[in-house]
């Protein structure tokens, strides 16, 4: 940490709201967090940077700090604690997640995937959700839900194709078994998946594609 503000100090201001912004009446506070304090033998030599810094942008606070040091970690949280306002839960107390059950379906396929595959697994492949849908349960039982899931297993080669089904099917077989199980205890429902492996050549470098997957 020098004494005098560096260009990339500079560019950290760059992307601050302006500086007027910052004075108007109901502006988000920016706090100036200086981490690495014991790596600075005379914290007087800091005086002239934090000025410098100063002078460039109306901070809420100025806080030097060890990251390593506890209770420098302590004092940060309770400068910050005023800036936070109060309100209602965004989510419910027990909520394990906010992103839907469609989402984590494609994740757990994707996991299964991961682990039955291990080092051959081809880095461009993904899981795509085609289709889930809730019917009613056909059958009584504990599960009061039924869940019916298509997905795609999107690889860029048909080689890998033949690595994601593997001999006779087994693999694929083994991976939508899986993840059909801890679907079923996620989802607290009977669930029928369907898995396909599709191969999307070049897909991994197409904007469209990757936004389509879910990739922003």
């Amino acid at each position: 940490m020098g004494a005098l503000v560096s260009a990339d100090d500079a560019r950290v201001l760059a992307l601050l709201p302006p500086a007027a912004e910052a004075k108007e009446p109901g502006a988000r506070p920016v706090i100036l967090v200086a981490s690495k304090l014991d790596a600075v033998q005379r914290r007087a030599d800091l005086a002239p940077w934090l000025q410098g810094m100063q002078a460039r942008y109306p901070f809420a606070e100025f806080v030097p700090l060890s990251a390593r040091r506890k209770a420098d970690a302590e004092r940060l949280l309770g400068i910050v604690a005023p800036y936070l306002p109060q309100q209602p839960w965004l989510h419910e107390e027990d909520a394990l997640t906010d992103r839907s059950e469609r989402f984590l379906a494609g994740e757990l396929i994707r996991e299964k995937l991961f682990r039955q595959m291990g080092d051959e697994l081809p880095y461009t492949s993904t899981v795509v959700i085609d289709k889930f849908e809730e019917e009613a349960a056909a059958m009584p039982g504990p599960a009061s839900r039924f869940v019916r899931i298509a997905a795609s297993i999107v690889v860029e080669r048909d080689a890998h194709k033949g690595m994601v089904i593997g001999a006779g099917g087994e693999r694929l077989k083994r991976i939508g078994a899986d993840a059909r199980a801890e679907l079923q205890t996620l989802l607290d429902a009977r669930v029928f998946l369907e898995l396909w492996v599709k191969v999307r050549s070049g897909w991994a470098d197409d904007e469209a594609h990757l936004r389509s997957y879910g990739y922003e």
